[in-house]
């Protein structure tokens, strides 16, 4: 088993390229669960599972209640609830919004920091205002690591600049560099941070 195998990715406004470009370098046979929080209205139908579907090797949906986590699989969060992360399996919440946001990244990050640990890793991509800091330093202090779009490509930098700011991130990359270093670090090879 590898030792990360808990993937959650976080974005808000412009996040749909950043998301697109990362899920297209994951390979298939990745050895990790990804979960996807992406601020969309409530609403809209999301057609992010499809259009993330065109360029990844990975099956991609949106999560169901209850189902089972798998590795080699993309769940997204639905519009207007929360996607938390049980012990082996995927939960949908209508709970309270968190930072103007349902789903809320904050949200998923806590819950795969508390069920998970140190085999979680933490993304942070573009958005406005700052859901995902506290999740990420959640994530870090259970033994996890983080990673944040670097803020300067960023198409909105202020959810980069709040995590860079409120923590230490293990790595601060440009996305094209992002899907690369999930994959070393979900196939065991060793990592220095790079900020």
């Amino acid at each position: 088993m590898s030792e990360y195998d808990i993937i959650a990715i976080g974005a808000s406004a412009g996040g749909l390229e950043p998301l697109r470009q990362l899920v297209a370098g994951l390979p298939s046979g990745f050895a990790a669960a990804v979960f996807i929080v992406w601020h969309v209205s409530p609403s809209h139908t999301s057609l992010l599972p499809q259009i993330l579907q065109l360029d990844g090797k990975l099956p991609v949906a949106h999560a169901q209640n209850g189902e089972p986590i798998q590795s080699g699989r993309i769940y997204v969060a639905p519009p207007d609830y929360h996607l938390l992360i049980e012990d082996g399996c995927v939960r949908l919440n209508h709970g309270p919004k968190e930072n103007h946001s349902r789903p809320s990244i904050d949200a998923l990050f806590r819950s795969a920091a508390e069920v998970y640990g140190e085999r979680v890793i933490g993304v942070v991509l573009t958005g406005m205002l700052f859901d995902g800091t506290a999740g990420l330093i959640a994530i870090k202090r259970n033994g996890g690591i983080a990673i944040v779009q670097d803020p300067a490509e960023a198409e909105y930098p202020s959810m980069p600049r709040s995590a860079i700011g409120h923590d230490h991130p293990d790595y601060v990359l440009p996305i094209a560099q992002i899907a690369e270093q999930l994959r070393r670090l979900v196939q065991g090879e060793s990592h220095a941070s790079a900020k």
